[in-house]
């Protein structure tokens, strides 16, 4: 059978391997690329827990594993790093290459259903229909225990497939995302883009709207969100207090850290990405 991973690099790393892939992707249409960071348990032949990093706008699968300076705790707790692509890319849209910037051509981890994007822009279907169960099928991770965590962009990504999807990932964890993107600008702009104008369709993909509709809190052990104060975009774009009060509606139980002096950046990422392991790292462990 035909390896569907293609291994572009691979780099030894604190005992595991950081490695970088691509995939003929069926529901993008298109080749996609990402890093999975194996820690030396999996190297060993133990199946390990996984935490898929979501990054985002004008970030790679390559931002995280060099960036965010995660792997050796990862290597310390037996946990495996997933940080796909954030985007499809190479479908020739016109102003795609300079759109990731701006909301509409960067993934926001949905699926669009408004052309031009809707052949190609299915991020949604990509990480949960293929991307992973690809993963768990082909390396030593074990896709019944994965965690789920990202940064802006992708921190929307991360708690709105978490709520879309319940029981799907074990633990939630974000920084500095954008929680409520039906009432930001890049929200509004992505959303009217790949979902259309039609505003009733866009809270299906809006986290803190998302949390109000729970029947019962989706994760009892707690949700963690860091967020830097002196951060440019968090009174137009990001909007933490409202999950908050969407948490608190329900009971689900939010730790949510404010940290003056922090910005948007991997600075800031670097900081307190060791919290957010150990926070999957204990939810994942059995």
């Amino acid at each position: 059978m035909t390896r569907p991973l293609e291994l572009l690099s691979a780099h030894a790393c604190f005992g595991g391997e950081q490695r970088f892939y691509r995939h003929p992707s069926v529901q993008t249409g298109l080749p996609m690329r990402v890093a999975v960071y194996l820690p030396p348990q999996a190297l060993a032949g133990a199946p390990v827990p996984a935490l898929v990093y979501l990054a985002g706008l004008t970030c790679t699968e390559e931002t995280f594993p060099t960036k965010a300076a995660a792997q050796g705790l990862a290597a310390q707790l037996g946990l495996a790093l997933i940080a796909p692509d954030t985007s499809p890319r190479g479908a020739g849209l016109p102003g795609e290459a300079d759109a990731w910037d701006f909301g509409v051509g960067a993934g926001f981890y949905l699926d669009a259903t408004q052309a031009p994007w809707a052949a190609h822009w299915r991020m949604e279907s990509w990480l949960l229909a293929e991307l992973l169960p690809l993963l768990a099928e082909w390396l030593p991770i074990d896709g019944q225990r994965l965690g789920l965590c990202g940064h802006s962009m992708g921190g929307h990504g991360a708690l709105t497939l978490a709520l879309r999807h319940p029981g799907r990932f074990q633990s939630l964890s974000a920084l500095a995302p954008i929680c409520a993107p039906t009432h930001c600008p890049w929200g509004e702009k992505a959303f009217t883009g790949y979902l259309g104008s039609e505003r009733s369709t866009w809270a299906a993909h809006d986290a803190s709207a998302l949390m109000r509709q729970q029947a019962q809190p989706p994760y009892p052990a707690g949700i963690l969100i860091d967020q830097g104060l002196d951060d440019r975009f968090l009174a137009e774009q990001l909007h933490p207090h409202l999950l908050q009060a969407a948490c608190q509606a329900i009971s689900q139980p939010l730790t949510l850290r404010q940290h003056a002096g922090y910005d948007h950046g991997y600075y800031f990422i670097q900081t307190f990405i060791a919290d957010h392991l150990r926070h999957h790292a204990q939810q994942l462990a059995r």
